[in-house]
C-alpha cells in the first residue's frame, strides 16, 4: 500500500512513513493511491463482531507491511482497552429512524480518542523499533489536543507541543491540556483563533530545516493515520443497523471535514451510505461551500460548539483533489489561492461531485439551543453543543432509510451550553471529577512563528 500527496509533489510513502511524517513536504496531505474495498461476505461477517476486530477488519489493507497481522490485533486491543463502555462506539435510539452514534467512552470524552489512542500506540511501535526521537506539534480548536496529550504523555521519546486559541476553548478541554503533570508534555495557549494556530502548524511543517532539526511529527487531522481509525465507526454502526443489506445515512457535526472523509472513505470501500450530511455551526464555509461552488473564509464568530468554529478547513483538501479526479496541480493552485486570496471557485465537474457525494446544512446558535432543550425531553439523551448541531441538521434529512448522527463529545466537556438550555448541570465522569482542583501548566504565546519555533527547541534541548 502506497500513498501520495493531494498535490502530486511529494514522493510517494509506505503507510508508516505517511503516518510518522504527517503533511506531505509539498504541503498536501497523503490519501492510499488506491482505496481498498470489502466485500459484502465481509461487510456482512462483522455482525456481532467486537469493535476492535471490525476495526482489524476495516484497518488492516491499509497498513501494508508495517506491523504483522499479530502485532497490529495487539496494537488496536490496546487502543481501546480503557475505553469505558463494551461496545466503545454504542448507538442510542432518539426516534424511529434516528440514532446517535456515541462517540465520548474514551479517556477524554471525544471523537478524536478512537482515533489518538491507535496513533499513539502505532507511534510508539515504530518509535521503539527505529530507537528515534519526535517532537510532535498539534493544533486543536478543543479536543484533539487533549487526546493527544492523553495518548502520548510520558513516553520517553517523544515531546508533545498542543497550540490552542486563547480563550476560545472550553474550561474542561483547557484544563484536560494544562493539568497533565508529565514533563514532555506542553499545552501553549496562542494568541487568535484556531486557523491561526493551523496555519502557523503548517507553517513549521514546510520549513524543512525547522522540521528535520526536531523531528517533527503531526498528530492533526492531517495525518492520514488518523482518519482511517475514524473509518472504522462508520461500519461498526451501520453493520449494528443492517448493512451491507441495507443503506443507512450520516450526518456528521465537522469543522475540519476529517471524520466526514472518513464516512467518504468508508463509502468507496463498499459500505452502502445513501446520504452523507455535512453539519456546520454558525461557521459555515462548507456549507457555503458546497451551496455556492466557491470557498470564501468570512472570518471566525466563536460559538458554544467551539471545536467546529473553523475557517480553513483542512481535511476538504483531500476531498478536492477527489473531486478533480486526484489532479494535484489543481488542488495546490487552489490551496495557494485560499492562502493569499482567502477563496477560491470550484469548477463546475467537481462541485457536482461533492454535491452528489455530500449533503450539508446548517444550526445557528438558538437552534442547537433548542434541539439540547428538545432532544433531553424527546429521548433523555443529554448533547454537548457539537452533536446538538448534528441533529439539528440530521433531522431535516429524514427519510425512510436510518440516520446516524455522530456524537462527537461528552455533554461535562461543555457544561455552561448544556445547563443554559436544560438546567442540568452534566457531571464529569468519575476518572475526571478532580479536573477542576487540578493545578494547570500552560504557556501563553504570541502567533508569532519564529518566536514558537524558538521556544520549542529550547524545550526539547532540556
Amino acid at each position: 500500500m502506497k500513498y501520495v500527496s493531494t498535490r502530486s509533489g511529494a514522493p510517494e510513502l509506505s503507510f508508516e512513513q505517511a503516518m510518522m511524517t504527517g503533511l506531505a513536504r509539498d504541503g498536501g496531505l497523503y490519501v492510499p493511491a488506491v482505496i481498498p474495498t470489502l466485500s459484502v461476505d465481509q461487510m456482512a461477517a462483522m455482525a456481532g463482531q467486537s469493535y476492535e476486530d471490525i476495526a482489524y477488519t476495516v484497518m488492516r489493507p491499509f497498513i501494508g507491511d508495517t506491523f504483522t497481522d499479530d502485532e497490529f490485533r495487539g496494537l488496536i486491543d490496546a487502543a481501546y482497552a480503557e475505553f469505558n463502555h463494551a461496545a466503545r462506539a454504542p448507538l442510542k435510539q432518539l426516534d424511529s429512524n434516528h440514532f446517535l452514534l456515541e462517540l465520548f467512552h474514551g479517556p477524554t470524552l471525544a471523537f478524536k480518542d478512537f482515533a489518538m489512542q491507535l496513533i499513539g500506540q502505532m507511534f510508539q511501535a515504530s518509535l521503539t523499533r527505529s530507537g528515534k526521537r519526535i517532537t510532535i506539534v498539534g493544533a486543536t480548536s478543543g479536543d484533539t489536543g487533549s487526546a493527544a496529550i492523553e495518548a502520548f504523555r510520558g513516553l520517553e521519546n517523544v515531546d508533545v507541543f498542543i497550540l490552542f486559541p486563547h480563550g476560545r476553548v472550553s474550561e474542561v478541554q483547557r484544563r484536560q491540556m494544562t493539568t497533565p503533570v508529565e514533563t514532555n508534555v506542553h499545552a501553549l495557549a496562542m494568541d487568535g483563533d484556531f486557523d491561526d494556530c493551523q496555519a502557523v502548524l503548517k507553517d513549521m511543517f514546510n520549513d524543512f530545516d525547522f522540521r528535520d532539526g526536531v523531528n517533527l511529527a503531526g498528530v492533526n487531522s492531517i495525518n492520514w493515520g488518523r482518519v482511517l481509525a475514524q473509518v472504522v465507526y462508520f461500519f461498526s454502526s451501520a453493520v449494528s443497523l443492517g448493512a451491507p443489506h441495507r443503506p443507512v445515512s450520516f450526518t456528521v457535526p465537522t469543522g475540519n471535514f476529517g471524520d466526514i472523509f472518513a464516512g467518504y472513505i468508508a463509502k468507496r470501500m463498499g459500505l452502502p451510505i445513501d446520504q452523507l450530511v455535512i453539519a456546520t455551526n454558525q461557521n459555515d464555509i462548507l456549507h457555503r461551500t458546497l451551496q455556492t461552488g466557491a470557498q470564501v473564509k468570512e472570518g471566525v464568530t466563536p460559538s458554544i460548539s467551539p471545536s467546529m468554529d473553523i475557517q480553513v478547513s483542512s481535511n476538504f483538501e483531500r476531498a478536492l483533489f477527489e473531486a478533480y479526479g486526484r489532479d494535484g496541480d489543481v488542488v495546490a493552485a487552489q490551496m495557494d489561492a485560499l492562502k493569499d486570496n482567502g477563496s477560491f471557485s470550484i469548477s463546475q465537474g467537481a462541485i457536482d461531485m461533492l454535491r452528489d457525494t455530500f449533503a450539508s446544512g446548517r444550526s445557528s446558535e438558538a437552534e442547537t439551543y433548542a434541539t439540547i432543550t428538545y432532544e433531553l425531553v424527546r429521548s433523555g439523551e443529554l448533547l454537548c453543543p457539537h452533536s446538538a448541531v448534528g441533529v439539528t441538521v440530521a433531522d431535516r434529512f429524514q427519510s425512510a432509510t436510518p440516520m446516524i448522527t455522530l456524537a462527537t463529545a461528552h455533554p461535562a466537556k461543555f457544561p455552561a451550553a448544556v445547563e443554559k438550555a436544560t438546567g442540568q448541570h452534566p457531571p464529569l465522569p468519575p476518572h475526571m471529577a478532580d479536573l477542576y482542583e487540578r493545578s494547570e501548566r500552560v504557556t501563553r504565546v504570541p502567533n508569532d512563528l519564529a518566536a514558537l519555533q524558538t521556544l520549542i527547541k529550547e524545550r526539547i534541548a532540556k
